[in-house]
């Protein structure tokens, strides 16, 4: 079976496709094979735009193709538990963007899924599987920085949210959803382990889903994470690790690219690192395969994902009731 190519299908056309096309294209053990879209018209417009073989007018359609092993859930995000564990159903493999879903027990119903069917499922953070997120893990855990004290993340851009799905309560929408979930799987991954408590602020827009959200966790060993991200504040993605001996920057904390540098000062001297990487979105497509194909346990767990899931409504929350809230595994 290593031997194998991997059938991909693109379930829905949306945007983020385009940054999963390219690594499928040109991977060794990865074909992309199709794409779906709710009507026929649009998904062969999409599949000749793109240079893709097949299109399917419908996403069931798409599942019931036999030649597909992989799907890649790139719907909105109150659709991603439904179509994944649809997918998984049909015997296929799922790669699902984050969220991979909004509450825990729908993770526990893919996970659920998933093992009923021997099928892998992985929710794509790509960042997880680049050169520079390993290397800041490495320095954090090799103990480079002294005992770490404090991670600071942020993530925010201006968003135009009349009309976007972004903004949609009823889809999953909300600034926390959409790039909070980065500072907090980062922290989480990075140092191994999950917040014991959370307590969050955030400012509503006109639909009700938070514009901007700023949180704090806290986790075993007197180590605190703050945080915020936003649809109405600039551009900025960055993390930051600060222990009692040094400070660790990532200015491109969630979408390094093939040379990216990090900084790690101490006292009054600061070391530019640099990490060769690769391209972002070819980590999580290369993930899977080892997999599917060799037996790997994927990088990001359901697990792991159910615990950011679980993190996140905690900070909600905690948001809605002024209060902090202790989370459960």
């Amino acid at each position: 079976m290593a031997d194998k190519v991997l059938n991909w299908g693109l379930l829905s056309t949306a945007r983020i496709n385009r940054a999963l096309i390219p690594p499928l294209q040109v991977s060794k053990r990865n074909h992309l094979l199709a794409v779906a879209s709710r009507t026929q018209e649009a998904a062969d417009n999409y599949a000749r735009e793109m240079k893709i073989p097949r299109a399917h007018g419908s996403y069931e359609a798409l599942l019931a193709d036999p030649e597909i092993d992989v799907i890649y859930n790139s719907l909105p995000n109150h659709l991603h538990a439904e179509w994944t564990i649809k997918a998984v159903e049909a015997g296929k493999h799922v790669l699902c963007e984050k969220p991979i879903a909004l509450n825990v027990d729908d993770v526990d119903a893919i996970k659920a899924a998933a093992r009923k069917h021997g099928r892998v499922v992985a929710e794509a953070f790509m960042y997880r599987h680049h050169p520079q997120t390993l290397k800041v893990q490495e320095l954090v855990q090799s103990g480079s920085l002294g005992t770490l004290r404090l991670i600071r993340g942020s993530f925010s851009y201006i968003l135009n949210g009349e009309g976007n799905i972004r903004v949609d309560p009823s889809m999953g929408g909300g600034s926390l959803w959409d790039v909070g979930c980065y500072p907090i799987s980062y922290a989480r991954s990075v140092i191994g382990q999950n917040p014991l408590e959370v307590f969050g602020w955030q400012v509503t827009g006109p639909t009700g889903t938070d514009d901007t959200f700023i949180g704090q966790l806290r986790f075993d060993h007197d180590v605190y994470t703050q945080f915020d991200c936003s649809f109405i504040m600039s551009f900025r993605a960055l993390m930051e690790f600060v222990g009692s001996e040094g400070m660790l920057s990532i200015p491109e904390s969630y979408k390094p690219y093939t040379n990216e540098t990090i900084y790690l000062t101490r006292g009054e001297k600061t070391e530019t690192i640099k990490v060769k990487g690769q391209e972002l979105y070819l980590g999580e497509v290369e993930d899977m395969a080892d997999a599917i194909l060799l037996g790997h346990d994927p990088r990001i767990s359901l697990d792991d994902s159910r615990a950011n899931v679980a993190v996140i409504t905690g900070l909600l929350e905690s948001a809605r009731s002024g209060k902090p809230v202790s989370i459960r595994y």
